[in-house]
Order: C-alpha cells, then structure tokens, then sequence
C-alpha cells in the first residue's frame, strides 16, 4: 500500500481522534489532529487575554504562535509556544470557545497553511470539520465519521468524568447540538460531507469497528488511487 493522505471529517464527539490515532498507528503514518490546533489558538487567546470578539488580534496572534503537534508512540502532544498543553486545551471551558475561535477567517488561514504544510508528503492521517471539503480537498481517502447526538455526548461525558469534570449529561448534549449548528452553518469551510467522502456512522459500532472499517476502505483504495 503506496502512502496515501487520508481525511477524516465529522461532527464533535463522532470519535474522530480515538478513531484517527489508532487508523495512522496501524498503517505506521502520521496522525495530525486539526482540532488541536484550533483549541491551541483558544487556550492561547485566553491566556493573552485577548477578547473573543477582536477578530484580528486572535487572527494575528494565531498567525505568529509557535504551535507544534508532535505525534510519538501513538500519542500527540501539543506545544504553544514550547509549552505542553495537551491537557490545557481539553476543558469544558476551552470546549465552550473553539466554535466561535474557529469561525474567524485568519485563524482559519493561519491554520490551513500549517495543516497542508504538514500533509505534503502523504502518509498522513487528518481529522477535522473541514478536511475532505476544504483543506485537503484532492485527499486519497475521504471519511465522513458520525454517530448520533446522544451517542456522542454519553462519550464525551464518560471522557470529561474520567478526567475529573462533574458535568450534567444533558447539558453536553445541549452543547454538543449548538457546536453542530455552529460548525454547519459557518461561512467558512462549514462541516459537511464531502461528494466522495465514504460515511462511517459509528453509533452501533465500538471503537475497533470503525477502525476496521476506515482500514478496510483503505486496502480497497490503495490499489484503485
């Protein structure tokens, strides 16, 4: 199988990094999770104490913050500005503020010229919202990953309680039915699934499920692109 670029799109909670990770740990490629990068630009925009609504401080600020994803031993580590913020940028309250982070058209730029920098050479495994319709839009394999919204929000409860966060099932619900709106009806590269994308609804499967799927499609493709 010749190295291939491989997108993985889909909406919050779908398991698009669980799924992601273990798909480029199989096939021995590099995993690059979008996602990330958007929380980074948030967690950052934070800490500067930029305000949410000054468009082009965060856009300029994002295009200037050293931001490293470094994937080792199956596992991503994220870096601002050569601190490790893995954990940082996975609370409930940076979780709040990624939609309208990742609405703003420069941070959107900043990130797209990283994303396909690190994607040139193939070989890599990309998931987001906007991978397979905007970034990577010539990707070998397109994934549409999804679930129900009461599926994805019992999975992101069971993920925030096994960190240490006390949240009420049904409000991540709430939360996860407005990110879905947000990133639907954005102007920019909103999340949809893209013509040749293949859909992977893992409401019924387990996490090997949908990895066995995506790889199989992968085996199929390989030989056809």
């Amino acid at each position: 199988m010749r190295n291939l670029i491989i997108a993985i799109d889909g909406p919050a909670g779908a398991g698009k990094s669980t799924v992601a990770q273990i798909v480029a740990r199989r096939l021995n490629y590099v995993y690059i999770d979008t996602g990330a990068m958007y929380r980074a630009v948030t967690w950052l925009t934070n800490q500067e104490k930029i305000p949410l609504e000054d468009a082009a401080k965060v856009s300029e600020m994002a295009y200037h913050m050293n931001l490293e994803l470094l994937y080792r031993e199956g596992k991503t580590t994220v870096r601002v500005n050569g601190l490790d913020v893995t954990q940082e940028i996975r609370t409930p309250a940076v979780s709040r503020l990624v939609p309208g982070i990742a609405q703003i058209a420069g941070v959107r730029e900043a990130m797209l010229k990283v994303q396909r920098e690190m994607a040139g050479r193939g070989g890599v495994v990309m998931d987001g919202r906007d991978i397979g319709t905007y970034v990577l839009p010539n990707a070998d394999i397109k994934i549409f990953l999804t679930a129900s919204v009461a599926v994805r929000a019992k999975r992101r409860w069971q993920e925030l309680n096994n960190r240490g966060f006390t949240m009420e099932l049904a409000q991540i619900e709430a939360e996860i039915s407005a990110r879905d709106k947000a990133d639907c009806e954005r102007d920019i590269a909103p999340l949809c699934q893209a013509p040749d994308a293949i859909l992977v609804d893992t409401t019924d499967l387990t996490i090997e499920g949908a990895v066995t799927a995506i790889l199989n499609i992968c085996k199929e493709r390989s030989t056809v692109v």
